[in-house]
C-alpha cells in the first residue's frame, strides 16, 4: 500500500511539474526577427549629403518599426513584411509605388510579390500601372485567388474588384524620373535607378526613390515571410520583367529554410533563381544561411557579372546581408533584438 500511495505522489508531482515548464515555455518570448531593404548599387558615387544621409536612415529606420512593432505584439511575419513594403511604396525615397522609373515608353509599369513560409505560396502582380499599392495586390492574389501570378490591366481589375485604391499615372510620376528617362530615352540602355549620377539635389529628395524595396522576417509562431516591390529600371522596354515578383528568383520563403528578398539587375537574378538556390543550398548541402548568402550573391552572382545584393533570415531567426556592390540601403532587428542601419559597405 504504502510502494502505490509513493508512487502515485511522484506521479502527481511529475505531472505539475511538466505543467509548470510547460507553462514557462509558452511565457518564453519565442525568437523574432525583421530585415528589410530599399536597393542596392553604388551608393558612394551618389554623394550623399548629410540631409540625404539622415533621410534615408531615418525612413530605413520608421519602416523597421512598423514591421517589428507587429511581430513583437504577436503579429503574423507575412503582416509584419508587407506593413514593411506599403510604407516603403509610399515613401519618397525608393523606386516602387510612388516615384517609380519611367519605361522608354514613358509609362509606370510596377512589380510586387509577397510569400508565405508556412504554406510555400506566393502572390504576385507584375507591370501594373495603377495600383497604389502593388503588395496589397500582391497580397490579395495570396489570400484570394487560385492563381500565383496577375499581370497588366488584368490585376488591376482585380485588385479593383477587392476595394484596392488605383490612382492616375500622376500620382506616381515626378519630374526627376521624367528627366531621368530623357538622358536614356535614345539609348539602348536601361539602368539601376540608383546608378551614378541619377540622384537629385536635396530640395528635390521629397518626391524621389531610389531603390526596389523589400522585407524578410520570422514571427514566434517560427513562420517566415518575404515581400518586394519594384519600379523596375530606367528607360526599360516590352512590358520587361525583372525577378521582383518571380518567386525563386528574387523572392522565396519556406519555413523549413529561409525567407529572402533580392535587389539589383534582375536579368541575373532570374537566371540563378538566387532566392530559391539560397534555400535549396541550406536544404539540401545543410550549409548556414550566412554561408549559402554569400556563396549565392560572392560567388555565382558575381560569376555571371551580376550585381546586386539580398536580405534573409532563416527558421532560426538568424539574419544575413549580402551585396556585391558599393552599399546597400538595409535595416534590421535580429533575435537579440539588436538593432542596425546602413548605408555602406563598410558598416
Amino acid at each position: 500500500m504504502r510502494l502505490l500511495i509513493c508512487t502515485f505522489l511522484f506521479l502527481k508531482f511529475t505531472a505539475t511539474l511538466n505543467a509548470q515548464i510547460d507553462t514557462e515555455i509558452k511565457k518564453k518570448p519565442a525568437k523574432i526577427a525583421l530585415a528589410l531593404h530599399g536597393g542596392a548599387s553604388n551608393i558612394t558615387n551618389l554623394h550623399l549629403s548629410k540631409e540625404q544621409d539622415s533621410a534615408y536612415r531615418y525612413h530605413l529606420n520608421a519602416a523597421l518599426n512598423i514591421g517589428y512593432k507587429i511581430l513583437k505584439s504577436g503579429g503574423k511575419s507575412i503582416d509584419a513584411v508587407e506593413a514593411v513594403v506599403i510604407y516603403l511604396e509610399d515613401n519618397p525615397l525608393f523606386n516602387a509605388g510612388k516615384g517609380s522609373v519611367l519605361t522608354n515608353e514613358g509609362t509606370i509599369e510596377m512589380d510586387a510579390c509577397i510569400m508565405d513560409g508556412s504554406q510555400i505560396k506566393y502572390g504576385s502582380v507584375c507591370t501594373v500601372k495603377s495600383i497604389k499599392n502593388p503588395i496589397r495586390a500582391a497580397r490579395l492574389v495570396l489570400d484570394s485567388s487560385k492563381q500565383v501570378i496577375l499581370s497588366g490591366s488584368g490585376a488591376e481589375k482585380f485588385a479593383e474588384i477587392h476595394g484596392l485604391e488605383l490612382l492616375p499615372q500622376s500620382y506616381f510620376e515626378t519630374e526627376f524620373r521624367r528627366n531621368q528617362l530623357n538622358t536614356l530615352k535614345n539609348k539602348d540602355t536601361s539602368m539601376l535607378d540608383n546608378d551614378r549620377g541619377y540622384i537629385p539635389p536635396i530640395n528635390e529628395l521629397k518626391d524621389e526613390k531610389f531603390g526596389t524595396v523589400g522585407a524578410v522576417a520570422i514571427d514566434q509562431f517560427g513562420n517566415l515571410a518575404a515581400a518586394t516591390s519594384t519600379g523596375g529600371v530606367v528607360n526599360k522596354k516590352f512590358n520587361r520583367i525583372g525577378d521582383s515578383p518571380i518567386g525563386g528568383a528574387g523572392t522565396y520563403s519556406n519555413n523549413s529554410t529561409c525567407a529572402v528578398s533580392c535587389t539589383g539587375r534582375g536579368e541575373e537574378f532570374l537566371r540563378l533563381l538566387t532566392a530559391f538556390d539560397i534555400s535549396c543550398m541550406m536544404e539540401y548541402q545543410k550549409i548556414s544561411l550566412k554561408k549559402s548568402v554569400k556563396k549565392a550573391i560572392q560567388k555565382k552572382l558575381v560569376s555571371i557579372k551580376g550585381r546586386g545584393g539580398c536580405i534573409a533570415v532563416d527558421k532560426n531567426a538568424n539574419i544575413s546581408i549580402e551585396f556585391t556592390t558599393t552599399g546597400m540601403f538595409r535595416a534590421s532587428i535580429d533575435k537579440y533584438g539588436k538593432r542596425f542601419v546602413g548605408i555602406y559597405q563598410n558598416e
